[in-house]
């Protein structure tokens, strides 16, 4: 248990039930008038919904325990990810849900940052950028307009993204993970 002023960015709460909240944003308040109270923008682990809930000062709210493991993303088992720890050699079946939108930029033998609850796993975090390959898009054609366009490109994932009119097939590429914006040749 903690209270409401140990909050900090990250910290994921157990509220509601249960229910998994990561801690987005905070922010102590004291007013002139009555008590002071902490104002928090918080994310579900589950949904990804993000909320805003307003805590009383030095109110104790239960902190959940998350372990985050590098991990190496081994191969596809069906429907599951299969991940390896880095350290201890262990592998580890995640489900598509768990994964999220990460999966479009997840190649094998690719490190990523797995989160841990009571041997459930919560969410894959891949680094803010990753260097993929254009496996196709078309021939840009430059036409008259008076700033840069873009086209359709698959990366070598399968996932689709916009791309400027100069990038061919089999260039590599860098990629936002969070956005799916391409960022730059790599």
């Amino acid at each position: 248990m903690a209270t409401t002023n140990d909050l900090k960015n990250g910290l994921v709460l157990k509220l509601d039930g249960g229910d998994l909240w990561s801690v987005v944003e905070f922010q102590h308040v004291k007013p002139g008038k009555g008590g002071a109270f902490v104002r928090t923008k918080l994310k579900s682990i589950k949904s990804g919904k993000v909320v805003d809930k307003t805590f009383n000062a030095g109110v104790k709210v239960e902190v959940a325990t998350v372990d985050r493991r590098e991990m190496q993303f081994s191969y596809m088992d069906g429907d599951e990810f299969v991940f390896m720890d880095t350290e201890t050699y262990d592998m580890l079946n995640v489900s598509r849900v768990a994964v999220g939108d990460a999966a479009n930029y997840l190649l094998e033998n690719m490190t990523a940052t797995v989160a841990i609850n009571e041997g459930n796993v919560l969410y894959v975090e891949l680094p803010a950028a990753v260097e993929l390959i254009i496996s196709e898009t078309e021939p840009g054609l430059q036409g008259d307009r008076s700033t840069g366009g873009t086209k359709p490109a698959t990366l070598e994932t399968g996932a689709e993204i916009k791309v400027p009119l100069f990038i061919t097939t089999g260039e590599k590429v860098k990629v936002d993970t969070r956005t799916g914006d391409y960022l730059g040749r790599a």
